[in-house]
């Protein structure tokens, strides 16, 4: 068995420069090659990380393969990963991993009919910040959760996407484009949801793209762009959850757990790293020493330094099929995220009580030794 398996990526738009650049960081994944519709898109990204460029379909039969990195709009993963695994190789896709449940357990039963490893983004539970807040819950610190809220309000992503379009097409909106990031920690700290209930809205017809070559025109909008909904958890927690896009401010925290001896603060699940408040009754308590390599600012966004360990989750399967282990963004994982995402689009749409027929188990912790083991 190989001790560093062989990445093909599919999809050089903006998110591939991340997943090569951090790729470096990790020591059971190599880049060899990568692919595009838009041949100039993918040579671009091979000259700037020394790769081959080559067709989706020449990527596909390339021997030294392992693993097909699925960076294609949301609209188009289904048939990408499909395509892959019919060419005998492991997947592994950015969120959302498909647009509805019965294309998901497709993937899945193929994958497991070739005996294949299936896995998505996102990976930023893995971060430092949010296994911290995974040993707390794990350790009891507040008790038994009973409730909580999550919030992730901006006003769009045409104001610094030169190409914003599939954000407003089915498959994007705030629902489906970071409601991935926020489901995808609850799940990982509360276990799965069981029902759902949601009101959704638009607020304008149309986004007007503010940077780049299109700056000016105008692009429909055929998505919600604002969805609160509550959700049920098989634990018995509840949490208010609301995505916008048509918030220009507000002073809510991403995330918060309220449970029976005390509040859980954990920050923004859209980053690896943040800060983590803990109290016990209304007093805020120092949090246990916590050595993780995923807490270390090695990037910069526009608020400042940040901990950007993309990748980590595709390094983690790679690790995994060579080990023999699962792998923490699983399919059954990925698939119960989007279950979720589906229900609370249907009942808004329908306004009714959605209950959720998938379930998955919790994934493994990353502790800072795991994490450090997938580490160059």
């Amino acid at each position: 068995m190989k001790d560093v398996l062989g990445i093909g990526l599919i999809g050089c738009g903006v998110i591939s420069k991340a997943y090569l650049e951090r790729a470096r960081t990790f020591s059971p994944i190599s880049f060899v090659a990568v692919a595009d519709r838009d041949e100039t898109a993918a040579r671009r990204q091979a000259d700037a990380f020394g790769v081959e460029a080559m067709s989706p379909a020449a990527l596909l039969a390339r021997e030294d393969v392992d693993i097909v990195l699925n960076l294609t709009p949301p609209a188009a993963h289904a048939a990408v990963s499909t395509a892959a695994l019919e060419a005998g190789k492991h997947v592994y896709s950015e969120k959302p991993f498909v647009l509805d449940p019965a294309a998901g357990r497709g993937l899945l039963d193929l994958a497991a009919s070739k005996g294949l490893r299936l896995g998505s983004a996102p990976d930023t539970f893995l971060g430092g910040s949010h296994q911290l807040a995974r040993h707390l819950v794990d350790a009891g610190a507040i008790g038994r959760i009973v409730s909580g809220t999550c919030f992730v309000m901006n006003h769009g992503m045409e104001h610094w996407h030169p190409s914003p379009d599939f954000f407003y097409r089915p498959g994007g909106g705030p629902l489906f484009d970071l409601g991935p990031y926020y489901l995808a920690n609850l799940v990982q700290l509360l276990g799965p949801v069981r029902r759902v209930s949601a009101l959704s809205a638009t607020a304008h017809p149309t986004r007007r793209i503010g940077v780049g070559p299109r700056i000016g025109e105008d692009i429909p909008v055929d998505v919600p762009t604002t969805v609160q909904a509550l959700l049920g958890f098989a634990s018995g927690t509840s949490i208010l959850f609301a995505a916008s896009w048509d918030v220009w401010q507000h002073d809510l925290a991403p995330m918060a757990l309220y449970g029976e001896t005390g509040t859980l603060h954990v920050p923004d699940p859209n980053f690896f790293g943040g800060t983590v408040r803990l109290t016990q009754g209304s007093e805020e308590v120092a949090l246990p020493d916590w050595d993780h390599p995923f807490l270390r600012n090695n990037s910069r966004n526009s608020k400042g330094p940040v901990a950007d360990f993309r990748a980590a989750g595709l390094a983690d399967m790679a690790q995994a099929i060579i080990e023999g282990r699962s792998h923490r963004c699983s399919d059954a994982f990925a698939l119960h995220v989007i279950d979720v995402l589906c229900a609370i689009d249907r009942a808004a749409r329908e306004d009714t009580v959605v209950q959720v027929a998938s379930g998955a188990d919790r994934p493994e912790a990353l502790d800072g030794h795991a994490a450090r083991a997938l580490m160059v």
